[in-house]
């Protein structure tokens, strides 16, 4: 269908839309509610609208873009699925997202019912992932279709040797190899809307649903990828086992710890030691090649009390960006604030420095599955989300962890 006439059937439809909300209007002020039959007309006709104008965008972007259709039908679907979904956080019409059902699109959760959340493409709801879970910044992130994701990882290396160009190959030495899995976990969240809210056109229901639920999830997995023990949650980094053996000679998956020293406490400061003496140390125990991408992480209180620290000739190891979106650096290291490390006292661990994309991965599987409950607790509208994640250790080489204690 060509511009033109897609643009004269939406006037069509619109001047049938306006006529049948007004009696809807005029329903309203007489009996203070609306026919029935009215409002699933205005509502299928108001769906019809916004489904014409988005195929009417798309043409006007293929007409702009020439050469990119499999992109633009890519983002067609997913302006339907949008376009779809608020339709039934409003209204509780499911029938766009059946329509898309039918196309083969993977857009609800089978057995569990409900529909996925569209895929978040607003900046600002990736910022708020960023700051309330800041392991998505520097940890390796993957999507997965299923919840039994596995990697096999070599622990300890395939032995290799120099010959000359006659010289007998002697067999090398065999490789250590373990099975790593993620640890699933389904973080939930309840956001509650009256119906009349929902109804209201100035109410944001996108907004509504991705800030709303999407800073719970933020939050409880943002403290999970630290300190999650791993039962019906991601295993965090924190919480596995802690050995102050050295790289090569403890058990796979624990993790190396650097003492201060004092329990409780950095080093105390004199004419020939500095606190920053134990961060030095902590550092140069990562090998050179997990150096090279380190990034040290630590809560809001540890980091004001390292940002205060000297070296014995008086200077700054901590130093403020001044560039936007650019951490402060410690030692030469990026410097991330990761809110649910350990607090200072005695025994804490609360430092940690690594290359986490390395180190630590998580799992992302589908998507944000979403169900709609007009009934339980009426007047509201009620949305129930969930989300599985997972997290997991997969290089325990490659994170050490500084611990205020005296050995």
């Amino acid at each position: 269908m060509e511009t033109k006439e897609m643009l004269d059937q939406i006037a069509s439809t619109f001047e049938e839309f306006k006529k049948a909300n007004d009696e809807r209007w005029e329903s309203l002020k007489k009996s203070g509610r609306a026919d029935v039959l009215l409002e699933e007309k205005v509502d299928k006709m108001s769906l019809a609208l916004n489904d014409m104008n988005g195929k009417l965008s798309q043409v006007e972007l293929r007409q702009t873009r020439p050469g990119q259709s499999s992109i633009t039908d890519a983002d067609q679907i997913k302006a339907e699925h949008k376009r779809a979904f608020y339709d039934w956080v409003r209204h509780g019409n499911d029938a766009g997202l059946r329509d898309l059902e039918q196309k083969a699109l993977n857009i609800t959760t089978g057995g569990d019912g409900g529909y996925l959340v569209p895929e978040v493409t607003d900046p600002n709801v990736a910022a708020l992932y960023l700051k309330l879970s800041p392991m998505r910044q520097i940890a390796n992130v993957i999507n997965v279709s299923t919840s039994d994701y596995r990697v096999i990882v070599n622990t300890r290396g395939t032995g290799s040797g120099w010959v000359g160009e006659a010289d007998a190959r002697t067999e090398t030495g065999t490789p250590t190899l373990a099975e790593v899995q993620a640890v699933m976990g389904e973080v939930y969240a309840n956001a509650f809307a009256t119906q009349s809210l929902l109804d209201d056109a100035f109410f944001n229901a996108e907004q509504f649903m991705t800030n709303d639920i999407n800073e719970h999830f933020a939050k409880a997995e943002g403290a999970a990828f630290v300190t999650g023990d791993g039962t019906k949650k991601p295993k965090g980094f924190m919480n596995y086992t802690l050995s102050s053996s050295v790289d090569g000679s403890r058990t796979f998956g624990q993790l190396q710890y650097v003492a201060t020293g004092t329990n409780g406490a950095f080093k105390t400061v004199s004419a020939s030691v500095s606190p920053l003496d134990d961060l030095i140390t902590l550092l140069y125990s990562l090998k050179p090649q997990h150096r090279a991408n380190a990034v040290f992480v630590a809560n809001a209180l540890t980091i004001a009390a390292i940002r205060k620290f000297k070296a014995n000739d008086g200077t700054y190891e901590w130093v403020e960006s001044n560039v936007a979106g650019t951490p402060p650096t410690l030692l030469g290291y990026p410097v991330v604030e990761m809110p649910d490390m350990p607090d200072i006292g005695s025994g804490a661990a609360v430092l940690a420095v690594g290359d986490f994309r390395s180190g630590y991965t998580i799992v992302d599987r589908v998507g944000i599955r979403t169900l709609r409950d007009p009934f339980t607790n009426k007047p509201y509208v009620g949305f129930y989300a969930t989300k599985r994640v997972g997290g997991m250790v997969v290089n325990s080489d490659a994170i050490k962890v500084l611990k205020l204690s005296a050995s």
